[in-house]
């Protein structure tokens, strides 16, 4: 049986600085699936996700993004993250003068179902730490400030897990991990998929981080265009032979 799309995206065009990006993209995916989007470095990956959550550095030019049921094409990303919209970045930002636990407590304000006393909240994210194998004392420490990378990526699985959103989408997630700090973000996905159904969208340009996943689809993005799209089988086949097997069906469009 077809799932229903939670997220569908229609002849999507995108430019930054008034450069095209993105050309006439047409993608879903659907509620409580695994979703992976792959290409070569520069193949419009990043900016796909970053203007489905609705980054204001990328001009939308064409093209419509829904959201579980609702046009969100013009929405701001805020108003995307409370409606169930998550993005983890390539590079984490840091913001010196913030702790974690503040951080973490400002983003949970407002949202529907997550009202919660300082105590229980200092409760629930200690737990979610330790699940993490984190030290509870990250919760003190400025925000990302002299974090490792792998560090910084636990700090964005200790987020996702405590606001369980609708969607994940994970850029490069896997990007500079070590083996161990590798398990504890597949082990932070593992737990969102089983608590909420929830629904991932993997962003990456390398097959590592795929070995730890059940893959229902992957798309295959090349110069800012789709150009493939199957099963997990399509994971070894890039394996095998890379992306420029692709490269036709890009030089066809460019064509058109």
């Amino acid at each position: 049986m077809t799932r229903e799309s939670l997220l569908s995206i229609r002849g999507l065009s995108a430019a930054v600085e008034e450069k095209t990006i993105l050309h006439n993209v047409d993608f879903d995916v659907p509620r409580g699936e695994v979703h992976v989007l792959m290409g070569p470095n520069g193949a419009g990956k990043t900016t796909l996700g970053h203007v489905a959550m609705g980054n204001p550095a990328y001009e939308v030019t064409g093209g419509t993004i829904t959201f579980d049921g609702q046009d969100i094409t013009e929405l701001s990303c805020d108003k995307r993250s409370r409606a169930g919209l998550f993005l983890s970045f390539q590079a984490p930002v840091e913001i010196p003068g913030v702790p974690l636990s503040s951080f973490l407590r400002a983003t949970i304000e407002g949202r529907a179902g997550m009202e919660m006393k300082n105590k229980e909240f200092r409760r629930k994210i200690k737990e979610l730490a330790a699940e993490l194998n984190m030290d509870h004392a990250w919760l003190d420490r400025e925000l990302g400030v002299g974090f490792s990378g792998g560090e910084k990526k636990k700090v964005e699985m200790l987020q996702l897990l405590l606001l369980q959103p609708k969607l994940a989408i994970l850029d490069e997630t896997d990007s500079g991990l070590d083996v161990d700090a590798l398990s504890v973000v597949s082990k932070g996905m593992d737990a969102y998929r089983e608590r909420c159904d929830g629904t991932l969208l993997i962003i990456t340009h390398n097959t590592r981080i795929l070995e730890h996943l059940d893959v229902d689809h992957v798309h295959v993005m090349v110069r800012g265009r789709m150009a493939a799209e199957g099963d997990a089988s399509l994971i070894d086949q890039i394996d095998a032979n890379g992306f420029e097997q692709f490269g036709h069906t890009a030089d066809a469009a460019d064509d058109e």
